[in-house]
């Protein structure tokens, strides 16, 4: 049974359990009791830049973190800002809950980039007519990395997929971007919901992009940003969430009285009227001697 109380966030209701939403800053105040929490934190997901897609932002969950009464600073973090062709985007900010520190996504770079932005997942690697480019690398237990350009360095200059927390981002191929890796479903909410994403890579020639990993985009929480020769994507914001058992308020009354009845003595040529004692008490007798 739950024995917590806390303010904080946007709160809601879900079955058993009470569920505080954090898409800002602010506190996790309990006010009294102690106990186990769930808790998601996600970082911001890497902007892309041109056609090269950002990384997912980090992915941190804990099925039973343990607190006390006092008040828990939360941070939430921002998504990455687009980039472009020429300019790199950026990387996703961290959120945090506690000891749970979730980094940023990697940002997608420019065209013919070397190099690569780590983060909590990878940027890919980006379209390149000179030299083949790597994805960049994730945080160990909080994503993946992202892909590069497979060595494909001809027309149409694809970039690779962006890391997601669930899957590494896929290399281009010859004619499209690389597809984006997959984010994490996770039900803490109250329905599955796949967070931290990578995003798909596309070519610089015909915009022809990858498969998006679940879960990424700027409306996802810590999607990486969406690679496209025109119109690149900015990172998706990140979320910290917290659900427990609900204290409960019922009261069971246990002064509770247990009464006996003892059937009548019938004689056994009265079976109407014994037939309807027993339908009555819910009762079995016996033949009378």
């Amino acid at each position: 049974m739950g024995n917590l109380q806390a303010t904080g966030g946007t709160i809601t209701k879900d079955g058993l359990y009470t569920i505080h939403t954090f898409t800002t800053n602010g506190t996790f105040n309990v006010t009294s009791g102690s106990g186990n929490l769930e808790v998601l934190v996600v970082a911001g997901g890497g902007g892309a830049a041109g056609v090269s897609p950002g990384g997912g932002g980090g992915y941190l969950y804990s099925a039973s973190y343990s607190i006390t009464s006092g008040a828990y600073s939360i941070i939430v973090a921002a998504g990455g800002a687009n980039g472009s062709a020429a300019l790199y985007g950026k990387n996703g900010t961290n959120s945090s809950f506690g000891t749970m520190n979730a980094r940023g996504g990697g940002a997608g770079m420019p065209n013919n980039a070397a190099g690569s932005n780590t983060g909590g997942s990878g940027g890919a690697g980006a379209g390149s007519g000179s030299f083949e480019t790597f994805g960049a690398a994730g945080t160990t237990g909080q994503g993946n990395a992202g892909g590069g350009n497979g060595g494909n360095i001809a027309n149409p200059y694809p970039a690779g997929g962006g890391g997601g927390s669930a899957t590494a981002g896929a290399n281009a191929n010859a004619s499209t971007g690389g597809a984006g890796g997959n984010g994490t479903a996770n039900s803490i909410n109250g329905s599955s919901v796949y967070y931290a994403g990578g995003g798909a890579g596309s070519t610089d020639v015909g915009d022809a992009y990858g498969i998006p990993g679940l879960g990424s985009g700027p409306t996802s929480f810590g999607g990486g940003g969406n690679g496209h020769h025109t119109g690149c994507q900015a990172g998706g914001p990140g979320v910290v969430i917290v659900r427990y058992l609900t204290r409960s308020t019922a009261l069971v009354n246990t002064n509770i009285t247990l009464q006996t009845r003892t059937a009548p003595s019938y004689n056994t040529t009265d079976s109407g009227l014994v037939a309807l004692w027993c339908l009555n008490n819910d009762s079995t007798i016996g033949e009378s001697s």
